[in-house]
């Protein structure tokens, strides 16, 4: 398996940029640049990433494809077709999005993200992404999210079912969907039934913690690995077993520092569970 995460020191060319990756410790790695770059600025990062063995995980996009303002909505989904696009540039295992919504907040929750007809716009949705750009080294994938499809592997399954293009996979990410106390009290359980379910489509994983305090109603609250509960000595093995070459980032930490000590983390768990890293 291989480690990423964000490379949060600045850069200004590939032998800047792998000077910090190898700091890091990092096997998969995001995109180093932007989809607007110059083709031999893209080159140039994509041969450093060859000849370093490295892999380009995913390319995120992070918008809202489901915003009630059209306008909104149809830049949303221009960006996510160029994100597609530029994923499949640099050879990337997926470009990643939330599915969005209708709803205020682009990545919150709302009671329309669980209408049938917001359903069913996503599922157009992301057809007309894909059927735009015809991927063929890349595929694209949506985050599951607490509050928005999909918030179960089930929910995956059938989405996957409902866009019906091979171009559509999983991007996994196992505690947005501890969403609730017995997925938190039975979070093993759960992991290894989202791995079971959804192994054949998954092409990146997102790898953080979660704690859940006993304050009423209920909160859980996301936090580094090894900060939480997450039993990590099962979580590499169950990434192992997708191949050698399975990609966990670890994210939504606040600097290299952070970066360094999650990563660090998760290498540590492989070591002890004889997981080989790329």
């Amino acid at each position: 398996m291989r480690i990423g995460g964000a490379v949060e020191k600045p850069y200004n060319n590939p032998d800047e940029w792998y000077a910090i990756v190898k700091e890091l410790g990092y096997g998969a790695v995001l995109a180093p640049v932007g989809a607007d770059a110059p083709a031999a600025e893209k080159e140039a990062y994509l041969t450093c990433i060859r000849e370093h063995n490295l892999i380009v995980g995913e390319v995120g996009v992070w918008n809202n494809p489901l915003s009630k303002d059209e306008k909104v909505r149809r830049e949303a989904i221009a960006y996510c077709k160029k994100q597609l696009r530029h994923a499949d540039e640099m050879g990337a295992n997926c470009c990643v999005n939330v599915a969005g919504s209708p709803g205020p907040k682009w990545d919150g929750f709302c009671m329309e993200n669980y209408e049938k007809d917001t359903y069913t716009l996503l599922v157009d949705t992301v057809r007309e992404i894909i059927d735009d750009v015809k991927p063929m080294k890349t595929f694209y994938t949506v985050e599951p999210m607490p509050w928005m499809v999909p918030t179960s592997p089930e929910e995956y399954l059938q989405l996957i079912k409902d866009v019906d293009r091979k171009e559509f996979a999983v991007h996994l990410d196992f505690t947005n969907m501890i969403n609730c106390p017995e997925r938190f009290v039975k979070r093993d359980a759960f992991i290894e039934h989202c791995f079971k379910l959804l192994a054949p489509y998954i092409k990146s994983v997102h790898g953080k913690d979660v704690n859940m305090s006993d304050t009423l109603p209920c909160v859980i609250e996301e936090t580094m690995p090894g900060k939480g509960c997450v039993d990590y000595r099962k979580v590499v093995k169950l990434v192992e077993g997708l191949g050698k070459d399975a990609t966990l980032f670890v994210e939504h930490l606040p600097d290299h520092a952070s970066y360094m000590q999650a990563a660090a983390y998760v290498r540590s768990q492989a070591q002890l569970e004889g997981v080989t890293l790329r």
